[in-house]
């Protein structure tokens, strides 16, 4: 899953970036609204967090004007504990959730984490393919009860596509939500994993789907 950080201070824009990464998000951030809206609006994103104190377009601009494009990734905002304005005006702008600052690391990737998996449509911490079992909360994966110890890299494919399940994801989309704008789009990485995944939990939990992509959770499965 691929996370914009849109915050200022650079020091705090760090300690996000670092707290997400260690979760195991792929993070790409920016530090004023003007370059934070034009990766919102270039860039394919599973949630944002936003600021919105920013300097050159302030975080209210940046939503706003993501939203009246059409942008309807998941955008939690950031904002001064005692300016309850600025979240009533965040939230009717269309942000879907907010922390106020100070906050603590794990509240803000709960919510993250929260955010995206209601995106994809699901209401639990633990996504479930037939005898495959991802539990998002803990970033634990699981096959008939039994733990399958996974990589980052594999994680993360995997996790992304159990959130997308009964859905073709293409490879274009799996490299723009789990790589950072400068990784090598030529690169068979994808196949690579998808390879490593299949010998870990056996050839029929992912499908390709010639020409597509690739599936987890079709034709019915639970």
């Amino acid at each position: 899953m691929r996370i914009l950080v849109v915050e200022d201070d650079q020091d705090l824009n760090r300690q996000l970036r670092e707290a997400l990464t260690d979760a195991g998000y792929v993070v790409d951030s920016a530090s004023d609204g003007e370059e934070g809206h034009f990766l919102g609006d270039t860039e394919p994103y599973d949630a944002v967090v936003l600021d919105l104190g920013l300097p050159v377009l302030d975080g209210l601009s940046v939503l706003e004007r993501w939203r009246r494009d059409g942008k309807t990734m998941p955008v939690l905002i950031l904002t001064a504990r005692d300016r309850w304005s600025d979240k009533v005006a965040g939230i009717d702008a269309g942000a879907d959730d907010y922390v106020a600052k100070p906050f603590h690391m794990e509240e803000v990737i709960a919510r993250l984490r929260a955010l995206v998996r209601r995106a994809a449509g699901h209401a639990s911490n633990e996504i479930s393919v037939g005898p495959l079992r991802l539990d998002i909360k803990a970033g634990k994966v699981t096959l008939d009860g039994a733990a399958v110890k996974l990589t980052s890299h594999e994680y993360r494919l995997l996790a992304y596509l159990m959130h997308q399940k009964g859905r073709i994801v293409s490879r274009t989309e799996l490299i723009e939500h789990l790589y950072d704008q400068d990784f090598d789009r030529d690169s068979n990485t994808i196949e690579v994993f998808v390879g490593r995944l299949r010998k870990k939990l056996g050839g029929d939990h992912i499908e390709t789907v010639r020409g597509l992509g690739y599936r987890i959770g079709g034709d019915g499965a639970d």
